[in-house]
């Protein structure tokens, strides 16, 4: 699991889903959780929070920039590769901390990436979870 802190910034709701944004390091992200401040008193701009994401829900781009609906975004390098017959995992030195990310490798090979390749790891808002 990734699992990064940072400070709630803004909540916004609607019924029972709240969009939370989360500042770590120099970056927003953002996430979609079925709780509401109602619900759930964790949720308070200003309070410190770990954000939890599955390795497999990171998804690589090579490069620095995309154009994409994705918001959560960290630029980072690839610092390792470990290469299995299906999956490889990365680990990525981005700019809010060490990131890990399970892809295929077909996907791998098909991006060409080495160690020091600038990236893009994206994380859809669905896929991130809140935990105090």
């Amino acid at each position: 699991m990734n699992i990064l802190e940072g400070e709630i910034t803004s909540i916004k709701t609607n019924g029972s889903l709240s969009l939370v944004t989360v500042h770590v390091g120099t970056i927003n992200f953002n996430t979609i959780i079925i709780e509401t401040p109602d619900t759930a008193p964790y949720l308070k701009q200003g309070n410190h929070i770990k954000m939890i994401f599955k390795e497999t829900e990171v998804i690589v781009g090579k490069g620095v920039e995309h154009s994409l609906s994705i918001q959560n975004k960290a630029i980072g390098e690839v610092v390792n590769i470990k290469k299995g017959a299906l999956l490889s995992t990365l680990t990525i030195d981005s700019t809010v901390g060490h990131l890990t990310a399970i892809i295929t490798s077909d996907a791998a090979d098909q991006l060409q990436l080495e160690i020091g390749e600038k990236i893009t790891a994206m994380i859809k808002t669905t896929e991130i979870m809140l935990s105090e």
